[in-house]
C-alpha cells in the first residue's frame, strides 16, 4: 500500500507566559505499511507509539516548539530512535521545554522529508512562532499546517515569540498560492481546504489571531 495519512489526538496542557490552558493536539502519522514520519509529538509517546507499530518511525517533525507540540518528543525519539527535526529559529522556544535536550536536525525552507516514496516540502511559515513550518505533499493534495492556519483563520500570536503581521503574510504568501483543493490537516480542531479558508484573508486582517 503506498503512502498515506492517519490521525490521532491526544490531549494534556499547553503553558506559556505563566498560563496554562487544556488542549487537544492532532497527530498526523504518513506513511506507509513500512515506515512513517511523526508531524508533532503531544502528549502521550506511547499511544503514538503505539499508533506507529511495528513500523520503522523515520523521523519526529516538529511543526513549531510550543510545548504541546514536542513534550514528548525525546520520550519518544528515545523509544524508537527517530530524530527530532525542528527549524533552528524555534530553538529558543524548544529550549523552554527541554533546555538539556537539542533537536537532532534541522528543518530548513525549501527542503523536503522523504518518507514513503513522497515529499513531504519544508515552507517555513513563522507568525504563530518564530521557527513555525508547514509540509507540503503534493502526492498527496494536503498541507500540515501545526498552528500557523486552522479552520476559520489564523494562529494565535497573542503570546511570546508570535507576531499577527507576520503570520498573516507567511499564510497569504506560502500557503494561499497552494492549489485551492488543497486539504489542510491543522494542528488543533477539524480539517480545512485550502480554498474554504482563503476568503478571510481578502480584506484587511489587522487584529490579533
Amino acid at each position: 500500500m503506498g503512502a498515506r495519512i492517519e490521525h490521532l489526538v491526544t490531549s494534556g496542557t499547553f503553558s506559556l507566559d505563566g498560563g496554562t490552558w487544556e488542549v487537544d493536539n492532532n497527530v498526523w502519522i504518513v506513511g506507509d505499511d513500512t515506515e512513517v514520519v511523526v508531524i508533532d509529538a503531544p502528549h502521550d509517546a506511547d499511544a503514538i507509539a503505539e499508533a506507529v507499530g511495528a513500523r520503522t518511525l523515520r523521523a519526529i517533525v516538529c511543526t513549531h516548539a510550543h510545548d504541546d507540540h514536542v513534550r514528548e518528543a525525546p520520550k519518544l525519539s528515545a523509544r524508537t530512535g527517530a530524530p527530532i527535526l525542528l527549524h533552528p529559529d524555534d530553538l529558543p522556544v524548544w529550549e523552554l521545554t527541554h533546555p538539556g535536550r537539542a533537536p537532532d536536525g534541522e528543518l530548513a525552507d525549501g527542503r523536503a522529508v522523504d518518507i514513503a516514496g513522497i515529499e513531504l516540502q519544508v515552507l517555513h511559515t513563522p507568525g504563530h512562532a518564530p521557527g513555525a513550518v508547514c509540509l507540503y505533499a503534493p502526492a498527496l493534495g494536503v498541507v500540515f499546517t501545526g498552528d500557523t492556519l486552522f479552520s476559520g483563520g489564523p494562529g494565535a500570536t497573542g503570546r511570546s515569540f508570535s507576531d499577527h503581521s507576520t503570520i498573516v503574510d507567511s499564510i497569504r504568501r506560502r500557503l494561499l498560492t497552494l492549489p485551492l483543493d488543497t486539504v489542510v490537516h491543522t494542528g488543533h480542531g477539524p480539517s480545512t481546504t485550502i480554498a474554504a479558508e482563503a476568503p478571510g484573508f481578502d480584506q484587511d486582517l489587522s487584529g490579533e489571531g
